[in-house]
Order: C-alpha cells, then structure tokens, then sequence
C-alpha cells in the first residue's frame, strides 16, 4: 500500500542517532512497567485501510513509568506479496488522568516501513512519517473517547470518535474516524469519512485461569467503497 503514503524526510544523519537514544530510553532501568505481546490478524487494516492485503503477526514491546509510556509496535506480513506494507513503529504518549477516569494523552508516533529495497533504511527520511497526536477518554459516568493526529509537515488531520459498551458479557466499540482533506496518505480527494466500524471483544476460555483475547471487527471505509470483516487473536504473558 505505499502507493497512498507520504514521507516527511529529515536528514539522514539525525535518524541513526535517534535510533540509537531510543535503544538507550528503551534499556533505561527507570521504567517501572514494561508489557510484551503480539496480536494475530486477518488483515491490518488501519483507520479503515487495508495495508497489505494479507494476514500479518503484530509485535509490541512498551515500557511505562507513571504517565509515560515509550513503545515500539511491528506489523509484518505473512505474505511475501504483503511486504511493502510491513511496519516497525516508535512511539511515545503522556497521560494526565483523573480519579474519575477521564484523561487526556499527548503522542508522538514515527511510524517507518521498512520495505524491501534499497530506499527504506532507517536512515533514509522517505521511509518515515512522523505524527503528533492528542486523545481524550470521557470519565466512566461518559466513557467516549476521542482522538487527533496530524502528520507533520502536512495537512493530514485524522479524527476519530468512540463509544465502548457491553452487550451479554462481551465488549463491544463503535468507531467513527474522518480525514479532514485531500490526503495521500489516506488515499481521499477531499475531507471524507474513513474509518466506519464496530469491535466487539472476548476472552477465549483455555483452562481454569487462563483466557485469550479475541475480537472480530468490521469496518467500512465510505470513501474507497470497502469494507473489511476482521479477526484478531492477541498473546501475552
């Protein structure tokens, strides 16, 4: 799917030394939490775009320490056709919350894909899409949650809204997410809505003390005229 993509470029000389500070902040043993897994899907679609067209295995490593929290999350093909859209992301939020439980989160996400050809190193800028992000949880009294992402160096305004509620024991989401102009990294010719979708979420009974987490999703993107039916398993220890 690179073909609807765009690239901030920065200097090459600054990528490689922000890879190496991100190793150094990862291996910090400041972190009080740290969470490994990884997610199976049918498909990655991401704010209603299919990448890849193919299964694909979801790795996510994130380390936390009051509200910070600094992570790196994959998606990689299983399919040799779907390697253009593999991904290896950095990123990073803050999170002031309240007792209520409402909060609100500042993000940064350098989301590189890293293709196989020559142009895709991580030096190289055109790999690289940087984005800087706010999202908002409602209290448990109103527990909508919104989110805004824009992409630097653009015009590239992603906004989605959601509603979580529980229908017979099983976690249920809707989703509403909108482009708000021409974008080549959504693929729109003007502000359009994207992302229509529902999730709903279970815990897979294996023993006595053990479930895993499956959910099913569709989404409908109005504005390429698709919709996708996906399945997700995720693993954890």
């Amino acid at each position: 799917m690179s073909q609807i993509r765009i690239h901030r470029s920065s200097p090459r000389s600054l990528r490689l030394p922000l890879a190496v500070v991100a190793l150094l902040v990862l291996a910090s043993p400041a972190w009080g939490q740290v969470s490994v897994g990884a997610d199976v899907v049918s498909r990655y679609v991401w704010r209603g775009v299919d990448f890849g067209e193919s299964m694909a295995v979801q790795p996510a490593i994130t380390f936390g320490a009051g509200g910070l929290e600094f992570g790196a999350w994959g998606s990689y093909s299983i399919s040799a056709s779907g390697a253009s859209a593999n991904e290896n992301d950095l990123w990073a939020t803050y999170t002031v919350a309240a007792s209520s439980g409402l909060s609100v989160a500042l993000g940064f996400t350098d989301y590189y894909f890293p293709a196989p050809d020559a142009n895709a190193g991580f030096g190289t800028g055109e790999a690289h899409t940087l984005e800087v992000s706010i999202a908002f949880s409602g209290p448990e009294a109103f527990p909508v949650t919104l989110f805004g992402g824009m992409l630097t160096g653009g015009s590239d305004l992603y906004v989605e809204a959601g509603v979580p509620f529980t229908v017979a024991a099983v976690d249920v989401g809707l989703h509403m997410g909108f482009v708000g102009g021409e974008s080549d990294f959504y693929g729109t010719s003007g502000a359009a809505f994207v992302n229509l979708g529902v999730t709903a979420s279970k815990g897979l009974r294996i023993t006595e003390t053990f479930e895993l987490p499956v959910s099913v999703a569709y989404i409908l993107n109005p504005d390429r005229e698709r919709a996708h039916l996906v399945f997700a398993v995720s693993i954890a220890p």
